[in-house]
């Protein structure tokens, strides 16, 4: 049986970690290279870093937290924000990345996922989808852009897709639902997980245990990643594991 994944998120900008509500209002949350070696410590699965400066000199500081980064951490990590070409790629994951994370530059460029996976291997590209619940589309719409520009794709057509053209692992998030901490967007993550054959992480709306227990269960994720409620002492990535393993989900 496959074990299930606790993955704290780092949000950074400029060089330091913040966190905010649906995408805006962020706040700081510390240094990204000793939040990185303290989730390590706590016995967190995996680390994704989210560059949301990824303007030229934002890639830079990156690329530095990266490589920093990279000598404290046991555990797998995830780059993603501003990646837009196999060169980006293979600079975040020279510098020590184990995975590389695509967003609105494979929706702009979806031959960006293959020519990935296919120089890297699948296991190294993840693909990230922001979506929201759109009436007029009677189903959930994918976004751009940091969640500024609406595209015209489903969802659960887009994870299709990318999983087709080789990505190995989709990161999902609810814009919906993203800081709010009440739960994760279930009907969302349950689609998605069982549209695809690649493991799925659920993301926003995290806010405590149970949370994480409802998204392995009714979600049917195979991960799910928090942000604020782990870097703002909410709860811990070991709270969080003590409370799945005693309703017998099967974690590290």
């Amino acid at each position: 049986m496959i074990t299930k994944r606790i993955i704290p998120c780092l949000d950074v900008k400029e060089g330091r970690v913040v966190k905010g509500v649906q995408f805006v209002e962020l706040r700081d949350a510390g240094d990204p290279v000793e939040l990185a070696k303290f989730y390590d410590e706590e016995g967190a699965d995996e680390l994704v870093f989210l560059d949301i400066s990824a303007s030229h000199e934002g890639r830079k500081t990156m690329i530095e937290v990266v490589e920093q980064t990279a000598a404290e951490l046991a555990i797998p990590f995830t780059v993603g924000g501003g990646i837009n070409s196999l060169e980006d790629m293979k600079a975040i994951l020279r510098a020590g990345a184990d995975k590389v994370s695509v967003n609105t530059a494979a929706l702009l460029n979806p031959h960006l996922i293959s020519e990935g996976a296919l120089y890297f291997g699948s296991q190294c590209i993840v693909t990230a989808i922001d979506a929201k619940y759109d009436e007029a589309l009677g189903s959930y719409r994918v976004y751009t852009h940091g969640g500024r520009k609406p595209t015209e794709w489903k969802a659960v057509d887009w994870a299709k897709e990318a999983v087709k053209r080789g990505t190995g692992e989709i990161l999902l998030t609810s814009m919906d639902q993203d800081g709010a901490k009440n739960g994760f967007e279930l009907e969302l993550t349950r689609q998605i997980s069982e549209a695809v054959s690649v493991p799925v992480i659920a993301s926003g709306g995290a806010g405590n245990a149970d949370h994480f227990y409802d998204a392995f269960t009714e979600g049917k994720a195979d991960a799910a990643l928090a942000a604020s409620i782990f870097h703002y002492k909410e709860t811990s990535v070991k709270e969080v594991k003590d409370r799945l393993k005693g309703r017998g989900v099967n974690i590290r």
